[in-house]
């Protein structure tokens, strides 16, 4: 009976290593696609988080020039675009655009550019040329008519932190729109 009993412990024993072999087996096949969908989900919280900035950096910039009465100078505006860029962080804001863009809507529903200024790497320049037509929302249109409104805008280009979801570079562009809170025009000082 010792014999029996021996053989039936060996048997158990090889069966016993043979599931942990198979059980490595199927680590082995699970472990990738758990790391690829892991580190996706990774990726594309990151991107929604950044999406989520742009928005905010559109927004902070297009509320704080459309508190302005009257005039904004060229250091205030500057001074603004570095402020809604802080937004960004921990984000590096190399690939930032912001535009801001002061519109007349006519009394007949067409929108002009009076000014527009853009800032990227520290330097600001003209985006859109003054006296120039500007695509507005029709219900924009409808709200803003003779008179103003203040276009804010926040391109940037998401590159992949892993490359495992998507491989190229995402354009994120938000644009929000505000009523000067003076009710007239903002006047850029340069």
């Amino acid at each position: 009976m010792g014999r029996v009993w021996r053989h039936l412990l060996v048997r158990l024993q090889r069966f016993a290593r043979g599931e942990d072999a198979a059980a490595a087996v199927e680590f082995a096949l699970v472990l990738p696609i758990m790391l690829m969908l892991y580190i996706g989900s990774v990726e594309t919280t990151a991107l929604i988080s950044m999406d989520r900035k742009v928005q905010s950096v559109a927004g902070a910039l297009g509320d704080l020039v459309a508190r302005q009465d009257k005039t904004i100078e060229a250091d205030m505006l500057s001074d603004y675009f570095l402020a809604a860029g802080g937004i960004m962080t921990p984000f590096p804001t190399d690939e930032l655009y912001q535009v801001v863009t002061q519109v007349y809507v006519s009394a007949t529903g067409v929108a002009t550019v009076k000014w527009s200024k853009q800032y990227h790497a520290g330097t600001m320049s003209t985006k859109y040329a003054t006296n120039a037509t500007f695509k507005l929302p029709t219900a924009m249109t409808n709200i803003a008519k003779d008179s103003y409104v203040i276009v804010a805008e926040g391109i940037y280009d998401y590159p992949p932190l892993y490359g495992f979801a998507f491989k190229q570079t995402i354009k994120l562009y938000r644009q929000n729109f505000f009523v000067p809170r003076f009710g007239n025009e903002i006047r850029y000082v340069e």
